[in-house]
């Protein structure tokens, strides 16, 4: 399977996504949060495909930064901005979106941020791309597409024009 690069492909993710979300979530009225960036960029998305009738509270964001265990090897962001989750999550079904699930260090991260915040029902977990590399066991319940990387490749969501993928490559030093 190839991996999708324009919006138009996306698109056609976000609604087998949807779909999928609807099938395991309807009826719960799930509170919808974006992890910061790439999964607020999907969450906001996926919010626009399955409707205003689905979600009944406004899209929460994470922002994971503090809550990462490789400073050492990515360092950290230098513009760091707030989480914001508008609601109550205590015993709430939330749906947690991300664009890209590669190593499942953002998920470990985002879940010890949401538990923070209160104690939910159940966390399900949507991926636009799952791709190979995992290092902690997390999976997604809902994925767009999941595709195999070698490890010096990454791909990565932008939003210039619209959601887009790019695939890159980086130098890997013996």
């Amino acid at each position: 399977m190839t991996t999708p690069s324009s919006n138009a492909d996306i698109q056609l993710l976000l609604q087998s996504m949807a779909n999928d979300i609807r099938q395991q979530l309807g009826g719960k009225q799930p509170l919808l949060v974006g992890i910061h960036t790439g999964g607020a960029w999907i969450a906001k998305e996926l919010a626009n495909v399955l409707g205003t009738d689905f979600f009944d509270a406004p899209i929460g964001t994470l922002n994971i930064a503090y809550y990462r265990d490789d400073f050492t090897r990515i360092g950290m962001h230098p513009q760091v901005t707030p989480s914001d989750l508008p609601f109550s999550v205590d015993d709430r079904h939330l749906l947690l979106v991300d664009d890209v699930l590669h190593t499942g260090r953002t998920i470990r991260a985002a879940l010890n941020e949401i538990f923070d915040y209160g104690r939910p029902a159940s966390v399900t977990l949507a991926a636009l791309i799952e791709r190979t590399g995992r290092e902690l066991p997390i999976q997604a319940d809902i994925i767009g597409q999941s595709i195999n990387l070698n490890d010096n490749q990454h791909i990565k969501l932008t939003n210039d024009n619209g959601l887009g993928l790019q695939l890159e490559l980086n130098e890997i030093s013996e």
